[in-house]
């Protein structure tokens, strides 16, 4: 299967800077899309930028689609990291004649290139096209730990089976109810709680999916590196961070994550061993004064590469010598919680067991988990977070 035909090339007149790039720029380091396509079979990049003009499902936010030409402007002016990044910008997918052509042209991009072995990195566009980068799972065969940073749920309590939509501020409905269900994880980063119905609470609860609201991570941002570690798939929606650092979307909030802790979050996501696919939603260049807005993302991005090359590669664990092994038996001995140190990392994570006839291949699960966890059991407590994978798991 051919790419080439979904995208169209970048117009590099539009972002190419008056006195040009230095060689450290990426702009002069990034195989772009304005001639010829990237190869993506032979000597193949590591992560592929992709742009998705598709905007008529964000909701009062219309010209996102506009955004992804004014992200990398910036970001082909910032310096690659000490690195020798292999990067391809394969332009931006066509808007299909109807969205749901665009959600097929989305969905068949990332799958093939994650089956390649190449990570998308997805400027939109609408958050609705986190749909789409799900359902590029859904040939690959596996189970999806999803995270999104939204200050909402983006779960509509009205929606049934029979009315539902895809659009920025409900898609979440479309992927619980998609069918085959191959999604094991949801967790919400940075929520605000006047934002969240006690409907929608319950769904999350009652799922055992996570919700951390922005009040509990801020000031410790770091909260957020075990459940970042856990995902396959991030969709960032640029209105979780606070509208004074960024601007450039007509649903922006005076209150989110600071720019700084937003790039934090993004390198969090690129040390991930496990992740492959992340988004990145509702950047409108209409509101962005200055464009600071698309320079904020521009360095997210950036964190989100330097992390992605400084991966440690421990997870899975082998060989076993590079771990430290942590057996902790609970208050009434009735359970024993063991965890996993990464040498490499000094990162920890926590074995589930898999019920009976849970699992025919493996005996637990892993999670990622802190140190607080640790503590938890060696205090004799079960760690919440046990409990709540435990529950998924049956």
């Amino acid at each position: 299967m051919t790419l080439v035909d979904f995208f169209s090339p970048i117009d590099l007149k539009k972002i190419y800077p008056q006195k040009g790039y230095y060689t450290s720029h990426l702009g002069m380091k990034i195989q772009a899309y304005s001639e010829t396509f990237p190869d993506l079979e032979g000597d193949k990049p590591d992560i592929a930028i992709i742009g998705v003009q598709e905007d008529r499902h964000s909701i009062d936010n219309a010209g996102c689609g506009l955004g992804p030409d004014y992200i990398r402007e910036k970001l082909y002016l910032l310096n690659e990291g000490p690195y020798a990044t292999k990067i391809a910008d394969l332009g931006n997918i066509k808007q299909g004649e109807s969205i749901t052509d665009s959600y097929v042209a989305l969905k068949t991009v990332v799958r093939e290139l994650i089956k390649n072995g190449i990570l998308p990195i997805i400027l939109g566009g609408g958050q609705d096209l986190t749909y789409a980068q799900y359902l590029a799972y859904e040939g690959l065969e596996q189970k999806v730990d999803l995270v999104v940073i939204d200050a909402l749920f983006d779960l509509d309590d009205d929606i049934t089976q029979q009315n539902i939509q895809t659009t920025s501020i409900s898609y979440l409905n479309r992927i619980f109810m998609h069918e085959p269900n191959y999604l094991f994880n949801l967790s919400n980063l940075g929520y605000q709680t006047f934002y969240a119905s006690q409907e929608s609470l319950r769904v999350m609860e009652k799922l055992y999916f996570d919700a951390h609201r922005l009040g509990g991570l801020a000031g410790q941002i770091e909260v957020a590196e075990p459940i970042i570690r856990n995902a396959n798939m991030i969709s960032f929606d640029i209105g979780a961070i606070r509208s004074s650092d960024a601007k450039g979307n007509a649903n922006a909030n005076p209150n989110g994550f600071y720019g700084e802790e937003a790039c934090q979050l993004c390198r969090y996501a690129g040390f991930t061993d496990k992740l492959t696919s992340i988004g990145f939603y509702e950047y409108n260049p209409a509101y962005d004064d200055n464009g600071q807005t698309a320079k904020l993302l521009s360095q997210m991005v950036w964190y989100f590469i330097d992390g992605f090359y400084n991966r440690k590669k421990d997870f899975p664990f082998h060989p076993r010598s590079q771990y430290l092994i942590y057996k902790t038996s609970l208050m009434h001995g009735d359970h024993e919680v063991v965890f996993v140190k990464s040498k490499k990392s000094d990162r920890w994570w926590m074995q589930v067991p898999y019920p009976a006839g849970g699992s025919k291949n493996e005996r637990f699960h892993l999670v990622p988990c802190r140190y607080e966890d640790y503590n938890t059991a060696v205090g004799g407590e079960m760690p919440d977070l046990w409990w709540r994978t435990f529950q998924k798991l049956i």
